[in-house]
């Protein structure tokens, strides 16, 4: 009978999800023996999954709880099979994406200090912060006190399924969308064309996996090409983005940004980015709902009953990522 391994920390209620025929093997946040299974659901947190993979005896197919496997793939040997959660958590992190977009665009953290300050005059402030943004638009009557997500050009950047749930989402707002991928398809253009793309983006939205090749993706040179009061989202990895490149953009008034991920991570006390203008900052959040572990458990277990049939797994990693 198949083993299964999975964290004492996910609720046992979610056990009931796995399919018939198998054991169930509950594995301690921190083990003190050894422990037989051969599909292992892979914690979330990459601590807990280095502090049990020691203890681990047996296991064939490791199977992520997370989309990206770059913490995780210094874990394995060859002969484990890992698998990512690649669209298990699309709709979380697209629905992050658009709520710092929308945010962003109608100036709310501005309006919360309006609030906590208790000044109603102090709106007049949002028109200055858009002039900052767009120099050499001329003044417009009525003031402009936020902006409109309709008729924005968007770029993303990475387009698995979290970037098509993102598109999907954009669109009721009538948003034109540019896609760029790895390599190009039909209606999504190469990672090679990315720097003739920056510059007619009034929004880019960063959702690639960390590689070797993503790393420093947008540094300063990428961040010149974007459009003036342009706005980066980054949902990716930290490290995709040059901190001190973003910070510069942010501290002249060129762009503005909103971010679930950091370089570094987590960010210490103190670090520039908490205090940055015109950034939104989130600290990895962007899948953390209360239906994050269900998603993952109910992905597990039809991956569970494809290993049981010996049918292909999805999701396969391969290579280095």
């Amino acid at each position: 009978m198949l083993k299964v391994g999975v964290s004492e920390a996910a609720d046992a209620s979610l056990h009931r999800l796995m399919p018939p025929g198998v054991t169930l093997e509950v594995i301690p946040v921190e083990p003190e023996r050894a422990v037989d299974v051969e599909f292992w659901i892979v914690p979330p947190y990459p601590r807990h999954a280095a502090q049990a993979w020691p203890w681990l005896r047996g296991v064939h197919v490791a199977q992520s709880s997370l989309a990206g496997v770059d913490g995780l793939l210094p874990l394995f040997p060859p002969e484990v099979t890992l698998c990512d959660a690649r669209g298990v958590h699309s709709a979380a992190t697209a629905e992050w994406v658009l709520a710092v977009i929308l945010a962003s665009l109608k100036d709310l953290p501005l309006y919360d200090d309006i609030r906590r300050a208790g000044v109603w005059q102090r709106r007049k402030e949002a028109q200055e912060r858009y002039c900052a943004l767009h120099p050499g638009e001329q003044a417009h009557y009525p003031r402009v006190l936020l902006d409109d997500l309709q008729g924005k050009r968007a770029l993303i950047v990475g387009y698995g399924s979290i970037g098509q749930a993102i598109e999907e989402r954009l669109q009721p707002f009538g948003v034109e969308i540019d896609r760029v991928a790895r390599t190009a398809r039909a209606g999504v253009s190469a990672i090679g064309d990315l720097a003739d793309l920056l510059p007619a983006a009034d929004i880019v939205v960063l959702i690639v996996p960390m590689t070797a090749e993503t790393a420093g993706m947008i540094g300063a040179k990428e961040l010149a090409l974007m459009k003036p009061g342009a706005l980066l989202v980054n949902a990716a990895r930290g490290p995709v983005v040059n901190t001190a490149a973003l910070l510069a953009a942010l501290g002249d008034g060129h762009l503005r940004a909103a971010l679930d991920v950091s370089d570094p991570e987590p960010l210490p006390d103190g670090h520039p980015l908490w205090s940055a203008p015109n950034l939104i900052l989130t600290p990895h959040i962007a899948a953390s709902t209360p239906m994050f572990m269900t998603r993952v458990m109910r992905f597990a277990a039809k991956q569970v009953s494809r290993y049981v049939r010996g049918e292909p797994l999805e999701n396969v990693v391969k290579g280095a990522y």
